[in-house]
């Protein structure tokens, strides 16, 4: 049965019904390619050979801004809402590709050494107990059903000559992304854009994760850059935030480069990658409004934000976090303390008066959640899109019934045929784009990746 997308304006939302507690498993991703890595946790997690740089900003400031127009034409149309550096022409060289793959595997390898020191830390940190073993069984399940389509996705990731892994944007740890490219015809123009942030409890993101998005998107003439960023404990909150942003300045001021048009950029993130994405926009748009602050991006270069299974409210979520595993010590740890829950609490920041001109600059705001998502409520991105009508931005949540965390970011995409969610994200990249448009009306349906049988097993047990 389809699912049904319900408009913020409808005040009898079905309540999400708590069932089986869904939980955030932690781990760690951490790159070692520069042995100045930074490693900042709290101090449970010192160790003396840690050692801390400071970041010097790769990009000057950008010298003008075009000026981008809202989607307006997409919000005017009646929806159904039914329950390194080198361009395009270096794609081709074999060498550079073995070389690439090389890299890749390289830079893999060093991550799981890394991921495995640092994930004794946390088990330190956290304690063995029954609940963490019986979560990372189910994460082992999970995994192996869905891994058909994770084996055809990874194959497609290494060796297809579309996606550029692993380009430099910044000096830190990890501050690399991927691009995944659409194929392109003599004549055609610049595609759209979308620099997507990862998911991952603020612990377990990495850039890879964006694979499966940015593969079907890039099959829909839309350029994807998946920004990789430094996860707890290599870095906190702040750091996250900076990697993100640094990411998105990079797009901004270099997608030309690899076909890209710099008047359709979206920025996008899902799950604990919503937030930091939100909290970065929202950061940037306050540095603009100030006096004399020095910039690499603008606000007004991001025509649309997308979040996907988010949450902006830190005061709010983190009991029911603490409640699903995600303990609110570590928590805390993450986001640098109690006193800084306000400050990256994108919802609770906008109603704040001082920065009020700082919100107007805000891009049109869409919020995608899944009604039974027990990891993050849907209250939240519902609650969060109220509250940015009520200050003047413009925003919309869609919820989709029945629909959990990962039902829209994986399990549906795996399904193959017609995935509700993201036609509702390419129509309205494509709003203004009549070509386009005709183009995904006949575009063929996406094949499957997992038997169905396997995908209904993986939800079943899935422990997110």
């Amino acid at each position: 049965m389809p699912s049904q997308i319900l408009p913020i304006s409808h005040r009898g939302l079905p309540p999400v019904i708590e069932t089986a507690a869904s939980s955030i498993l932690i781990k760690t991703e951490i790159d070692n390619d520069d042995p100045t890595a930074s490693l900042i946790v709290s101090s449970k997690f010192e160790d003396d050979d840690d050692k801390t740089v400071s970041l010097s900003p790769l990009l000057s400031r950008a010298s003008s801004y075009t000026t981008i127009n809202p989607i307006n034409n997409y919000y005017q149309q009646p929806r159904r809402r039914t329950a390194s550096d080198s361009s395009l022409s270096s794609l081709s060289g074999g060498g550079s590709r073995r070389q690439s793959i090389s890299r890749s595997v390289g830079h893999a390898a060093a991550d799981t050494f890394l991921v495995t020191r640092l994930s004794f830390k946390l088990l330190r940190y956290l304690g063995v107990g029954y609940r963490w073993i019986l979560r990372f069984l189910a994460l082992g399940c999970y995994a192996v059903l869905l891994m058909p389509g994770f084996i055809q996705v990874g194959y497609n990731y290494f060796f297809s000559s579309q996606i550029r892994r692993g380009i430099d944007y910044g000096d830190q740890p990890r501050n690399r992304l991927d691009l995944y490219l659409p194929k392109t015809n003599e004549g055609d123009g610049p595609k759209p854009v979308i620099a997507f942030i990862t998911g991952g409890a603020w612990i377990i993101g990495y850039k890879a994760w964006g694979s499966l998005l940015g593969q079907q998107l890039s099959e829909r003439d839309i350029i994807v850059a998946c920004i990789d960023y430094r996860n707890f404990p290599q870095g906190t909150i702040g750091d996250m935030v900076q990697d993100a942003s640094q990411g998105i300045s990079f797009v901004c001021n270099n997608i030309s480069e690899y076909g890209g048009d710099p008047n359709r950029i979206y920025l996008m993130g899902q799950s604990a990658g919503a937030h930091i994405a939100a909290c970065a926009l929202l950061e940037q748009a306050i540095k603009e409004s100030g006096e004399g602050e020095s910039t690499a991006w603008s606000v007004s270069q991001i025509k649309a934000y997308f979040g996907l299974s988010g949450g902006y409210n830190l005061l709010d979520l983190i009991d029911y976090f603490n409640s699903r595993g995600l303990y609110r010590s570590l928590f805390l740890s993450i986001m640098e303390g109690e006193q800084s829950l306000r400050k990256y609490s994108p919802e609770v920041m906008v109603q704040d008066p001082d920065i009020k001109n700082a919100v107007s600059l805000l891009p049109p705001i869409v919020l995608f959640h899944g009604t039974a998502d027990y990891s993050i409520p849907a209250d939240a991105s519902k609650n969060f899109a109220e509250t940015l009508q009520a200050v003047g931005v413009r925003g919309e949540s869609i919820l989709y019934e029945g629909k959990t965390h990962t039902d829209l970011f994986l399990q549906d995409p795996m399904r193959g045929g017609s995935d509700e969610m993201f036609e509702d994200l390419v129509s309205i990249i494509h709003a203004d784009d009549s070509e386009s448009l005709a183009k995904d009306a006949v575009a063929p349906r996406r094949r499957r990746l997992v038997p169905e049988f396997m995908i209904k097993l993986a939800r079943s047990v899935s422990p997110f």
